[in-house]
């Protein structure tokens, strides 16, 4: 209860104050007078007896005035601690208290330190915890924040945000735009970059390479992309580094025509398509080692004028349709995987002329003869990579029907790229046992030239009818050698052999 019984309320400070005032009454008093005591002290607060009782005894037992603390560690203990936290580059207490005993003798041999004897004593009494307490202030105003840019902040804050929920189905000419830095396991010194840029309406992806990270040049390269596209660019959308957001892009954007928008600090979702494709098309082409210099600069703008045929004509890739959020659960639906190609064809917005060139390109486009120019380029790439020099890799086929052919046991040597290959530890090429076939094989393969569909137990039948002593457990080695006999078969029927070639496919490939 919190009230008296005549239905009066007191304050809480009116209830403490009360206490105060009885509880020493209460407490000289007899039992009798206790009892009037806590009758009247009930009908007044309302409280329960017991409680009363409770409340009374405890403030009785309460001393009026507390006596000061001495203070054991003071100021000169703080001091001392944080001349020896700092000497010792600023370690947590827990190691810092088992290096006070040595550190400290050594300060004062050195003549860096002399402390008073209470003092020395007290600071080599000190817990972990207790150092840890009188650090604290030290150590919170000593540690640093996250660091956050301020360049250009009238600038950036005139130029628009865009989101990733603002789009509204943009026409195509609309790109996100970023940088890949092919800095290996380092960001030290300078290093080559990828400048990427996405349609939003097609997925339309392009890229080139930068020697070094600077605006002028991103002005030039985004300029070089845009006479190659086959649409106008209508907006870019970047990021909020200083690369970016500066008076060179904005100039040129004002000068073209282009609406030029960034997206929030921090928010790395608001440029959602652009770094999808950062991964999926400039690290899977190139991968992570370190680029340095004006050759390796020119091999992976090559590679990349190479990869934006291929990848915008011939891969499809998804495009998300919708996304709807319930409590924890997120659920997305995409559209049908098509290439940026055909989404710019089946796009109303697209002109005529602008579909006939599209046709035109992609009527003229060989993919796997691009594919076999991206491995070459890629295998001239690795023998720059600062942080692979050394990686030995399988140089492309020269031969265009060669290199087709091993389209098909390509994937025996594990990753394909020479950009992300280790040296190759393949199958081991030498044999463990004599070949029990080495004299029958010529036989089989005319017995399976005749009859292609012999299965590997009638062939063994026959050639133990011609040769008893042939033994069973030859029929596995015979199967897994009929089954690879038809495997180069079928090989030769689906690829073909002897195709026409330019004369200049036949000239060597420099790698």
């Amino acid at each position: 209860m919190t009230g008296n019984r005549t239905g009066r309320q007191l304050s809480l400070a009116t209830r403490r104050e009360l206490i105060r005032a009885i509880a020493e009454r209460y407490r000289s008093a007899s039992r009798a007078d206790k009892e009037k005591i806590l009758d009247e002290f009930t009908e007044v607060t309302g409280f329960h007896r017991k409680h009363a009782i409770r409340a009374l005894q405890q403030q009785a037992k309460q001393p009026t005035e507390i006596p000061a603390r001495s203070r054991v560690y003071d100021e000169a203990v703080v001091q001392a601690l944080t001349i020896l936290w700092e000497a010792a580059d600023r370690i947590c207490g827990k190691r810092l208290r088992p290096a006070i005993p040595a550190l400290l003798a050594a300060m004062e041999r050195h003549g860096h330190l002399a402390l008073a004897p209470e003092i020395r004593e007290r600071v080599l009494k000190a817990s972990a915890a207790t150092i840890d307490r009188l650090l604290a202030s030290a150590r919170e105003a000593s540690r640093q924040g996250r660091r956050r840019t301020t360049i250009n902040t009238p600038l950036r804050k005139s130029i628009a945000v865009r989101t990733f929920a603002d789009w509204n189905d943009p026409p195509p000419g609309f790109f996100e735009m970023d940088m890949v830095a092919h800095c290996g396991k380092s960001v030290a010194g300078s290093h080559v970059h990828s400048l990427v840029l996405t349609d939003i309406a097609s997925g339309w992806t392009e890229a080139c390479a930068l020697v070094v990270r600077e605006q002028t040049l991103i002005t030039v390269k985004a300029g070089e992309v845009r006479t190659r596209l086959p649409f106008p660019m209508l907006g870019l959308d970047v990021d909020n580094d200083s690369a970016f957001i500066n008076e060179t892009l904005v100039g040129f954007c004002k000068d073209g025509k282009i609406e030029l928008t960034r997206s929030r600090a921090y928010k790395k979702n608001d440029q959602a398509w652009i770094e999808q494709k950062n991964g999926s098309v400039v690290r899977r082409l190139v991968g992570y080692g370190r680029l340095e210099g004006e050759g390796s600069a020119a091999v992976l703008d090559e590679l990349h004028r190479h990869a934006r045929l291929y990848v915008n004509f011939f891969l499809p890739c998804f495009k998300l349709k919708s996304k709807t959020r319930v409590g924890a659960k997120v659920s997305k639906k995409y559209e049908p995987p098509v290439t940026p190609y055909e989404r710019l064809l089946a796009n109303p917005q697209m002109t005529d002329g602008q579909k006939d060139a599209l046709r035109e390109t992609f009527n003229s486009l060989d993919p796997v003869r691009l594919l076999r120019d991206i491995r070459t380029i890629q295998h001239r790439l690795t023998t720059l990579e600062v942080s692979n020099s050394n990686a030995q890799v399988d140089a492309p086929e020269r031969n265009l029907d060669r290199f087709v052919e091993s389209l098909s046991t390509a994937w025996k040597a594990g990753e394909v790229r020479p950009t992300h290959r280790k040296p190759i530890t393949g199958p081991r090429p030498w044999r463990t046992r004599l070949d029990p076939l080495a004299n029958t094989w010529t036989l089989v393969e005319q017995w399976l030239t005749d009859q292609p569909d012999a299965n590997a137990k009638l062939l063994l039948q026959r050639l133990q009818q011609a040769d008893p002593a042939i033994p069973d457990n030859l029929l596995r080695t015979l199967q897994r050698r009929v089954r690879e006999w038809r495997t180069a078969v079928a090989r030769r029927l689906v690829i073909g052999v002897g195709s026409a070639e330019p004369e200049a496919e036949k000239e060597a490939v420099t790698s």
